[in-house]
């Protein structure tokens, strides 16, 4: 058994199915570190190393069905207690054996296409035989090619993106030093060694370390949860007093690691070391883990393969991406359900006209058969190579560069989108944050004003020597007021210098030394890192302005001022912020005064209750929100000695104890937020993407609800929606409250349902309540919204909430993303766009469409979306027409004919009919638009119109029936009556009025010529004409030359079309469709 679990292993990795699909990049096979740039020492992490992998179909059978822990000993793979799933990614659809059963299943497992395929297997049968076989053959032999070629290519690009990945070169620690492995051969319990600049693997950190943090680095997990500060990640212990990392192959150590599953935000496992005197036993915990698709700073990092394939956190957090077949395809399919209905009852009605004489089931066979033009087999392949074509016009429109379509199969779904769920770090923002604005109450300072802050904290520092330490410092009256300013910015900036989670990292940079450029401060070495960019943006403007934070660790900090002067600061206390307390602060000890001082920043809403009574705080904190801005409030307390000694003694009493802890020590802390000096203001901007505001205002205008799904905090999910303009100036916005109980839910959904017109703001926790108690009610209330904001939103309930859209609206829905966490939400969509950005790939090869910006959505919907589908709704319809009119004639000729069932046209007529003699005409259809791609982008109300499906629908469908049976029998009709003697002079006149016909009638549909569609119209003509030499078998070459031919040609085909042109031009001229008076 355990022979065969192997060989079903293997067989797997090699010929999988596409059950467990997963996307990376060249970027991304080390999932664990996209961006590292932290330590300069061989930093030795304990990883847990989740590689990407799809399932295999037979996994309970491999040993793999159920997850379980696992014992990983460092560096002896082959030490391993179960089989893992091996390290390779395969998104392919079929392989070598399974592509020619696959497709032409796929292929027939549509009613459309068996239909067809039971039609020429019919013709073996000799009473049902109306003709050669391959008049029904070769049509559907064209189909399967064409179909096998576009799957085949398809293939073949899948193949080699999943060789380049599969192929990254990784370094590993062996006993025999350090070798290079591909990605694929990686596997649980081989120590990685990965680069800076290298995507990481999933892993569980250990690590050697530099200061300023021994042990200890940064890591951003946006790509895996969408929160874009930086998380402190800690080594274990024990690993940090190896010399080396090749150390790690010489003692007897092992991992002991959980089962996998999808928690990102714990992690439970032991690290122990057997050779130790006495042994070494450590809990590890989510602080020692480094997830797939977190950054880590810089440096090296080595460390153990932990989990692989489907076992990883961001594999388990995705969903199984769904086959999708477009709307537009699913009304297609109802129409030929409805033309094959037609088709059975005229055949019964032919055979009731003969009174069910004879073998009437014979009969009905035979006129299946006779009429099986009604459901015209050319009408899929003409949309399969028409969504070609408008893949291929997405990729090579020059407006929107880099553009990649990977599912050319539902183009035109792009047309029809209701609802827009687009991420937002990295989508609308460039996760780039720039101080823009402090204010002081009585003055402000922006961005053009910045050296106003530089000169006061220059002239401060020039102007008294000792003012940094010593605020109180004595100057002449006749500068009183001078000093008044200097100080209240120089106060501003130290405090914005000082409270923060920021620790400046140092970097060799090829000449100076590291060691060299931490001792010295070298700015061009120094980068920072911290918990928040936010913060990071601020530490970066005091630097700016000539106050530097040099250096940090876990007690103390150093800043250094415009002279150079070093001024060193003991962190006494830190309370890092949190969700609930939306605050943060520091007590700091000035070491050259002695001066204890607590510095707190927080939101507004907390810090209105902490800071002394004034006037302008809460005005000037909506003033900046307005325009976009992250407002924080900078406030200060100083504290005796005694006062901090006393809270020191009540902080940590607090802290010890067993029983609400959390409670008693929030009281502690609250005993010092009180009447606290406001200090200043500061506004911080996310950068948007270019050109988001104007691309989301043309959604809103097109009738696209955008709704913002990311898993970041809730207030920067707001002040990004209102920079955006996703939430527009006059809109209010109704912040959910957070809920925990069904009764909670009820009472905030009620007070919700009592505002109009307003932005919806919730959390995920909080969405997650009313999802389970309130679906319906609250799903009813959010599609009322102009624009709805889920923060804190995990991959899985993104999903989720694209799924329920889909059902209770049963609208189409985009799904927008850049990361990894947005790969759930792309796939469930109707239409998945990716966005490529600094995050890699994963999400733009998972997704449908690949863009490079967000701004381009706008003319991918608004153009080529409209495009794909108007011209897909024209082709659809035109292709039905041009059977119906056929079958109309034969209809008309068996009637006549005493019912029987024979055809009007045998061999190559019929084949050439639909091939060659209108194919090209009627293809390039693809080519038409109404209006020009400036106009719609100009007018994406022209997008809306789309939206009820107008240009395919029972109405239009219809009219083209009606159109058919009306040209139809008109040719038909006409031919008989005008036909003299020969039989073959009715199928004379009566096709070449049809082909004329076709040809008028695409010229009648064409709203916009293109040079290729004169060409299309000429080139078919001319192969008719030149056809008739060699239909002597079918057609009267002599006949077909005199003039009586020509003139009744002429009239039967007047009178089937001119009708036609008439009704179009008083319907231009009294009743103009929308875009016709753009156009005028």
């Amino acid at each position: 058994m355990q022979s065969l679990a192997s060989w079903l292993t293997d067989w797997n990795a090699l010929f999988g199915q596409r059950e467990w699909p997963v996307y990376c990049t060249a970027d991304e096979v080390n999932i664990y570190f996209v961006r590292p740039n932290l330590f300069n020492s061989v930093n030795l992490f304990h990883f847990l190393c989740l590689f990407l992998h799809r399932c295999c179909p037979w996994s309970r059978c491999c040993g793999m069905g159920d997850f379980r822990p696992r014992t990983v000993w460092l560096g002896h793979p082959e030490k391993r207690e179960q089989r893992y799933p091996r390290n390779v990614i395969n998104n392919q659809k079929y392989n070598f054996f399974t592509f020619l059963p696959g497709v032409l299943f796929n292929q027939f497992k549509y009613f459309f296409n068996l239909y067809f395929l039971l039609l020429a297997c019919s013709q073996f049968v000799n009473e049902l035989r109306l003709g050669a076989l391959y008049t029904y053959w070769v049509p559907l032999g064209i189909v399967l090619i064409i179909t096998m070629i576009r799957e085949a290519v398809e293939e073949i690009r899948c193949y080699l993106r999943d060789k380049e990945v599969n192929s990254q070169i990784y370094s590993k620690l062996s006993t025999r030093g350090t070798v290079k492995v591909k990605s694929s051969g990686i596997q649980v319990g081989d120590l990685i060694i990965v680069e800076k600049r290298q995507m990481h693997l999933r892993l569980t950190s250990v690590a050697h370390s530099s200061p300023p943090l021994p042990g200890s680095c940064f890591l951003r997990t946006d790509q895996l949860d969408g929160e874009t500060d930086w998380k402190l990640r800690l080594p274990v212990a024990c690993t940090q007093r190896l010399p080396t990392a090749a150390d790690l192959l010489q003692i007897r150590s092992y991992v002991y690691a959980e089962e996998p599953n999808i928690d990102i935000h714990n992690f439970i496992g032991t690290f122990t070391r057997e050779d130790g005197d006495p042994p070494v036993n450590e809990s590890l915990s989510i602080e020692n883990t480094l997830w797939a698709s977190t950054v880590i700073a810089s440096g090296t990092v080595v460390g153990v393969v932990i989990y692989t394939g489907k076992e990883l956190r961001s594999v388990m957090n995705t969903s199984n991406p769904k086959h999708k077949v477009g709307l537009f395809d699913l009304e297609v399919n109802c129409l030929t359900k409805i033309l094959f209905g037609a088709l059975v009852v005229v055949s019964l009605v032919m055979v009731a006209l003969q009174h069910f004489a004879g073998r009437w089931y014979l009969q009905i066979f035979r006129f299946l058969l006779l009429f099986s033009n009604i459901v015209p087999i050319s009408l899929r392949v003409n949309l399969d190579m028409g969504k070609m074509v408008f893949s291929w016009m997405i990729r090579k429109d020059s407006k929107i560069p880099g553009t990649v379509v990977r599912a050319s199969t539902i183009p035109e779904q792009l047309g029809r989108i209701s609802y827009l769920l687009t991420d937002k770090t990295g989508t609308l923002t460039q996760n780039e944050m720039v101080f823009r604005r402090l204010h002081l109450g009585t003055v402000a300072y922006g961005m053009d004003s910045m050296d106003e802050v530089q000169s006061h904290v220059f002239s401060y520092r020039f102007s008294f020597p000792f003012s940094w330490n010593n605020g109180s410092s004595r100057a002449p009256a006749a500068t009183k007021v001078r000093k008044t300013i200097s100080s209240r910015v120089h106060e501003a900036v130290k405090a914005i210098a000082l409270v923060h989670n920021v620790t400046p990292v140092y970097e060799a940079n090829g000449v100076t030394d590291q060691a060299e450029a931490e001792q010295h401060y070298e700015d061009t070495c120094r980068v920072y890192q911290a918990a928040s960019p936010d913060e990071v943006s601020l530490v970066q403007w005091t630097e700016s302005v000539g106050l530097t934070l040099v250096g940090r660790d876990q007690s103390s900090m150093q800043l250094r001022t415009p002279s150079g002067q070093i001024l060193n600061f003991t962190i006494l206390q830190m309370f890092p912020f949190t969700y609930e307390s939306k605050r943060m602060g520091i007590i700091v000890r000035d070491e050259s005064t002695g001066e204890i001082t607590f510095y707190m920043k927080g939101a507004d809403v907390v810090m209105a209750g902490i800071v002394q009574y004034n006037d302008w705080l809460e005005e000037e904190c909506g003033n900046m929100a307005r325009e976009g801005l992250r407002v924080l409030v900078v406030s200060k307390k100083s504290l005796t000695e005694e006062q901090y000694q006393d809270f020191e003694a009540r902080y940590v009493q607090a802290k010890l104890s067993v029983h609400d802890r959390s409670l008693k020590v929030a009281t502690v802390i609250e005993s010092l937020e009180m009447e606290m000096e406001l200090l200043c203001l500061t506004g911080v901007e996310d950068q948007l993407q270019a050109d988001v505001r104007p691309t989301l205002e043309i959604l809103r205008n097109a009738g696209i609800k955008v709704w913002m799904l990311t898993g970041d905090k809730l207030e920067t999910a707001t002040c990004t929606a209102k920079n955006a303009h996703l939430v527009t100036r006059n809109q209010d916005i109704h912040i959910f409250r957070p809920v925990t109980t069904r009764g909670e839910a009820h009472l905030e959904l009620n007070a919700f349902r009592r505002k109009h017109d307003c932005a919806l703001v919730i959390s995920g926790d909080s969405l997650e309540v009313c999802l389970k108690f309130y679906e319906y009610e609250f799903m009813e209330l959010a599609c009322q919204c102009p624009a709805v904001v889920c923060c804190r939103c995990a991959p899985t309930q993104k999903a989720q909430i694209v799924r329920l859209l889909q059902e209770r609206t049963g609208k189409l829905t985009c799904a927008v993303g850049d990361g990894g966490n947005d790969v759930s939400m792309i796939q469930e969509a109707d239409c998945g766009v990716g966005v490529e950005g600094k995050e890699g790939k994963q999400a733009s090869l998972a997704a449908d469409f690949s863009v490079t910006q967000f701004k381009h959505l706008g003319r991918l919907l608004m153009v080529h979306g409209r495009n794909s589908y108007k011209r897909s709704a024209a082709l659809s319809q035109f292709v039905i027409h041009r059977s119906l009119c056929i079958s109309t004639m034969q209809a008309v000729f068996s009637s006549v004919f005493y019912f029987a069932s024979v055809p009007l046209y045998q061999g190559f007529l019929i084949i050439g009919y639909s091939t060659i003699y209108t194919m090209f005409p009627v293809f390039s259809l693809v080519l038409d638009k109404d209006v020009k791609s400036e106009v719609a982008m100009l007018y994406p109300e022209l997008y809306k119109d789309l939206l009820k499906g107008r240009p395919l629908s029972f109405k239009t469908f219809l009219i083209w029936v009606l159109i058919s049976i009306y040209q139809g029998s008109i040719i038909m009709y006409g031919a008989l009556l005008l036909f003299e003697s020969e039989f073959v002079h009715i199928v004379a006149i009566s096709f070449t009025s049809l082909i004329l016909t076709e040809l008028l009638m695409v010229a009648l549909t064409i709203q916009t010529w293109h040079w290729l569609m004169i060409v299309a119209e000429l080139l078919s003509l001319a192969c008719y004409i030149a056809s008739l030499v060699f239909l002597h078998e079918f057609i009267d070459v002599y006949f077909i030359t005199t003039v009586s031919f020509l003139w009744k040609v002429t009239v039967i085909t007047l009178v089937s079309c001119l009708p036609l042109y008439i009704l179009k031009y008083l319907r231009r001229r009294f009743s103009p469709p929308n875009y016709s008076k753009l156009t005028s």
